[in-house]
């Protein structure tokens, strides 16, 4: 346990590290987190002994067995896969499934087939001339009986690793290219749903193949169809079954779950339920991500979707960097580095990609596309990703008479395609999308006239509110609201046969939708709004003759001299017998007189005026005892500026300024404005907490009224204590 933890710890470290780097190289995190296990496996870094005791073989040494890592490190892998697969099911869009079934269903299907095929065919021809010593049998089985070389455990593996696609890839360079909602973008999209359900079903076909052969004795040579047929079938029906009955009662699932209220408790349980599926599909012949992918499946289209998605990403966050770094830490590089695997690796990896190019772009010619478009399809189904990682990961550790059904060879190159094909597939949709034009023969896709609404807000603070509490009104409705790209911040809203996207950029928000969608917007938007009015009403306009007055503490309080704060209100400018009519007017005159004792400092007066009355209509900053405070951050200074007027109340009993309200309704005799650069870090609140402090302070208050020159003021302010 020891060793247990001292390795959990250097990978998270080193898995969070290279996922950095490979997004600093703006490369997926994947890479970075694959490459990092590489590099401290037990074949590399890791197996690299000092000391004596438990370093003595190295802090990741070679596991006795057919694993080169711990039973224990590959548990946590196990587990960090079901959650990876359960939040895949948990995010797969079910309304675009059913939506674009037809030309999804075509490109899916074309993919996974030809993927299928050739890395399968290519395994049984290439493997045992490459790698003789581990496949040798292959050929020898191929030229006696070719079907049952097609249904050897390692021919199937390779064949069923290369159909996973991740689209994960594709996805942000659609985003970023604004291509999501293109007709190429909701295919590959809705082609990417179809070709993980499909990679599901042929995981459990084979895994069921697999089984049947292991169960036939050493004497049966035939191939027993019967048996196959029936285990096959009861694969495909568990999965069918359990995804049919988990989408069924996922609703009554979540309602049971809604009941133990808390959500951290309702995204654990719902975990937990995951966990259970899964085991139990593992029990009954299958695998653990099949069972997790269903649950996640099941939930997909519940209200709590999302709140299990946010309380589980400390658990994703947490589990999934680690289990990148172990799939790379089980990879031989030394096995890896010799020319037979190499070549066989570039072999399988270039089919992989033609496999996916060819088996989706054909199908897309016969939904409308041009040659074009069809290319564009298919590159982005190219990438592979956590999907074939995990397959490998089981061909590597599941057994079939007493050995791995994968080499660590043939795992190694497992993972060489799944990095190429993740490196190769940005630049060639890129390359594709850079050429203008159609890729389509006809334009079929948003034939309901969709149009973009924009609302432009004064900042992107309130665009942030804005959709946070929007994406809110939303999900109270019903509606189901999906983040596709947290960089760019687009979101999906759907619900029945409504489907809008909204998109932040800056201070702008973007929406897509139908003309007969636009009064909903418009009434989410105005309900939004007003909320946001009468919370920022009861914040600005509270009772202020108890509540902020009972804040402001009754006893005269001590001031440190010795604060920043203290030194920069020293440095204000002092202004006695000031006079003013209004408090516009008074705000302007002490801003113009900082202007003109503070030019260095001083950008632009009319920034800082701007500022100091955008501050006063949110909140008047009249306080107690006819102290006025009026601040401000702005552009308009570079460093702190402010300045102290004591007001001339001589010609007037009832004060020169009556519009300057206080909470204590007295008149104003001081005001001390102070301006604040807008983006430095300055201590604002600290300075604004010592000019009240001092300020409200009757001793000093009487001191200042006294005073008849700026330097006697100045001098009250640094003999304060």
């Amino acid at each position: 346990m020891t060793l247990l933890a001292l390795q959990i710890g250097l990978i998270l470290f080193v898995a969070k590290l290279g996922g950095l780097i490979a997004s600093m190289l703006h490369l997926p995190s994947v890479l970075g987190e694959l490459a990092s296990g590489i590099a401290i496996g037990p074949y590399a870094l890791g197996g690299i002994g000092f000391g004596s005791g438990i370093f003595a073989h190295g802090l990741i040494p070679i596991a006795s067995g057919t694993m080169p890592i711990t039973p224990e490190l590959y548990g946590i892998c196990t587990i960090a896969s079901v959650i990876l697969l359960f939040l895949s099911g948990l995010e797969t869009n079910l309304k675009m499934f059913l939506k674009f079934a037809f030309a999804g269903s075509l490109v899916g299907v074309g993919g996974v087939l030809a993927s299928f095929l050739l890395g399968n065919i290519c395994s049984i021809y290439l493997l045992p001339k490459f790698l003789p010593d581990s496949f040798g049998y292959l050929s020898k089985l191929a030229e006696t009986n070719l079907v049952k070389a097609i249904l050897d455990p390692a021919a199937l593996f390779m064949g069923i690793m290369s159909t996973a696609t991740s689209v994960g890839i594709t996805a942000r360079i659609l985003s970023e290219r604004r291509k999501m909602d293109s007709e190429e973008g909701v295919t590959i999209m809705a082609g990417a749903v179809i070709d993980d359900v499909l990679g599901i079903i042929v995981l459990a076909i084979g895994m069921g193949i697999i089984k049947a052969e292991e169960a036939q004795t050493g004497n049966e040579t035939g191939i027993k169809w019967i048996e196959i047929g029936k285990v096959a079938l009861n694969a495909f029906g568990l999965w069918l079954g359990g995804t049919v009955v988990g989408i069924l009662f996922g609703k009554k699932i979540s309602g049971v779950l809604k009941l133990f209220k808390s959500p951290v408790t309702i995204g654990t349980l719902a975990f937990g339920l995951s966990l259970v599926i899964a085991g139990l599909f593992e029990a009954f012949g299958l695998t653990l991500i099949i069972g997790a992918y269903v649950m996640g499946l099941s939930l997909s289209r519940t209200d709590i979707k999302y709140m299990i998605q946010e309380n589980l990403e400390p658990v994703y966050t947490f589990l999934v960097p680690v289990f990148f770094c172990v799939m790379g830490m089980m990879v031989d590089c030394r096995a890896l580095c010799s020319k037979p695997v190499l070549l066989f690796g570039a072999i399988y990896t270039a089919l992989a990609v033609l496999a996916k190019i060819g088996g989706c772009a054909i199908p897309s010619l016969f939904c409308g596309f041009n040659v074009k478009g069809a290319l564009r399809v298919g590159a982005g189904m190219i990438p592979r990703g956590e999907v074939a990682l995990i397959i490998a990961g089981i061909g590597v550790s599941t057994m079939v008479h007493g050995k791995p059904i994968l080499t660590q060879e043939v795992f190694g190159i497992g993972i060489m395609m799944t990095l190429i094909t993740t490196l190769v597939a940005p630049p060639c949709l890129v390359g594709l999308f850079n050429i203008r034009g159609m890729g389509v023969r006809y334009r079929r896709h948003n034939t309901d006239g969709s149009r973009s609404v924009r609302f432009k807000l004064q900042d992107e603070m309130v665009a942030d509110l804005m959709v946070d509490k929007l994406i809110e009104v939303f999900r109270n409705e019903g509606f189901f609201t999906h983040l596709l790209n947290p960089r760019e911040k687009i979101w999906e809203i759907s619900m029945d046969n409504i489907e809008i996207s909204l998109r932040q950029k800056r201070n702008k928000i973007y929406f897509e939708c139908t003309p007969g969608e636009e009064n909903l917007i418009v009434n989410a938007w105005m309900e939004v709004v007003s909320k946001i009015n009468a919370l920022a009403k009861s914040l600005a306009k509270p009772d202020r003759s108890n509540d902020i007055e009972n804040l402001l503490p009754e006893k005269e309080e001590k001031v440190d001299t010795d604060s920043t704060a203290s030194r920069f209100v020293r440095g204000y400018l002092m202004i006695p017998h000031f006079k003013a009519s209004s408090k516009k007017e008074a705000i302007e005159k002490i801003v113009d007189a900082i202007a003109q004792a503070f030019p260095k400092n001083v950008i632009n007066a009319q920034l800082c005026k701007q500022a100091v009355f955008e501050r006063e209509e949110s909140m008047a900053t009249g306080l107690d005892h006819g102290i006025a405070v009026p601040h401000g951050r702005t552009d308009g200074v570079n460093h702190i500026v402010g300045a102290v007027a004591i007001v001339d109340n001589s010609e007037n009993e009832n004060g020169i300024i009556p519009d300057y309200e206080t909470i204590d309704h007295s008149c104003i005799q001081f005001i001390v404005l102070t301006l604040v650069p807008n983006e430095a870090n300055t201590p604002y609140l600290q300075l604004m907490a010592f000019i009240n402090r001092i300020m409200r302070s009757s001793e000093n208050q009487k001191k200042l009224l006294e005073c008849k020159t700026e330097e006697q003021m100045k001098k009250i302010f640094n003999s304060i204590k």
